[in-house]
């Protein structure tokens, strides 16, 4: 996905605030299994991803407990970082080799000075993440096991042939046993 796709899919911009805001955002690359974020870290970049997939997972006692994937076209971002200025609670893996688009926190700050629409921006930005992490409370309190299995195979079939069973099971909440009842029984 080109970095053009990615900044109009949060909301369009002008061509001369979208160049603007371009001009602060290189290409890297890292491989399979890379930590891009840590936690208990302050992490001081935004990425976008143009290719691959990763995970956000918290260790919770002797368990790693996965909460979100992303993939093209998603941001990768601490929002206690982002937002706060504090440390971050998630790491976040590569689950395949990838291509990112990266921007400076405070390269971002700054435009977010100096330009009203990359500042609107920078809003709808925030608020569309804050509707994913709703949803994603939703998906978690108010559907069972196999109502979320379905979910992920309707909303994103493309994760099941991914992504490891063990992340999937930990992303939907149920041991990797459960799962493979669940995806027995959809067959």
């Amino acid at each position: 996905m080109t970095i053009d796709q990615i900044i109009n899919k949060i909301y369009p911009l002008s061509e001369a605030s979208r160049e603007s805001l371009k001009k602060h955002i290189t290409e890297v690359t890292y491989p399979k299994g890379h930590i891009l974020l840590k936690a208990k870290k302050i992490e001081t970049s935004i990425y976008f991803i143009k290719k691959g997939i990763v995970r956000a997972f918290s260790n919770l006692a002797d368990n790693e407990v996965t909460f979100w994937f992303g993939k093209e076209g998603d941001t990768v971002i601490s929002m206690k970082s982002y937002v706060a200025r504090k440390k971050g609670y998630e790491d976040i893996e590569l689950l395949e080799n990838c291509e990112l688009y990266e921007l400076k926190t405070q390269d971002l700050q700054k435009l977010f000075n100096e330009d009203i629409q990359i500042a609107n921006w920078g809003r709808k930005f925030a608020e569309q993440e804050l509707i994913k992490t709703e949803e994603r409370l939703i998906f978690l309190q108010f559907k069972n096991a196999s109502e979320r299995y379905a979910s992920l195979l309707k909303n994103s079939p493309d994760l099941v042939k991914r992504v490891q069973l063990r992340h999937i099971s930990s992303y939907l909440g149920i041991t990797q046993v459960s799962l493979s009842r669940i995806r027995a029984e959809i067959k």
